[in-house]
């Protein structure tokens, strides 16, 4: 389990074919590495994934073919990837609740700078819309991030300087895609509803 607020910025050195997937040494950035240890998940770019090996320059993780179907940026050598260490049950919850499970892989239709910050304007897979709420969180790429609007089939959020400095999304152009991960309360939910219904029609 994650919370959405990234911890460092990290850059995958090295790709390594694996069993029809990849293994990533992944370079950690300002991550401190002192209380990682091989077997503990690790949010990478919003995916959750297991840290297979750790040395002094790194860590390592391998991701299987179906992860690499279903999320963008795991397989460019070289690219920057927000890093999230698993929570702890005595952290603060700066975010909101992340399983670090990628729900779709959404597209950014529009950036605009209004003063420091970056409007986004984000077009997520249709069967996702239903979970996306205004004023709602939403991760993206492994950032928390409050719905700012919702309008047809876009939302939008806005990237404070902060967030901008932080995590790779000031790298973020029209066109390009972005992992999704919509708030699990909102999946819970429909669930219940669901197993009401199904109850009610009994």
């Amino acid at each position: 389990m994650f919370t959405g607020i990234v911890e460092a910025v990290g850059e995958i050195k090295h790709l390594k074919s694996l069993d029809g997937g990849l293994r990533l040494r992944i370079a950690p950035g300002m991550l401190c590495m002192d209380d990682m240890n091989t077997g503990d998940s690790i949010a990478v770019s919003g995916v959750c994934l297991t840290v297979t090996s750790l040395a002094n320059d790194g860590f390592s993780v391998d991701v299987s073919r179906e992860t690499l179907n279903c999320t963008e940026g795991l397989h460019k050598q070289g690219g920057r990837v927000n890093l999230e260490k698993a929570l702890r049950l005595s952290d603060r919850l700066g975010g909101h609740l992340v399983s670090g499970h990628v729900d779709g892989i959404g597209e950014v239709t529009g950036l605009t700078p209004v003063g420091e910050s970056w409007r986004v304007v984000l077009k997520p897979p249709e069967p996702l819309l239903k979970y996306i709420a205004k004023k709602g969180s939403i991760t993206v790429n492994g950032v928390s991030l409050t719905v700012n609007a919702l309008t047809g089939n876009e939302f939008e959020v806005n990237l404070i300087p902060h967030t901008l400095s932080v995590t790779t999304l000031k790298d973020l152009k029209a066109g390009m895609k972005v992992n999704l991960e919509v708030d699990m309360l909102a999946r819970y939910i429909e669930q219940l509803l669901e197993n009401r219904k199904i109850a009610a029609d009994d």
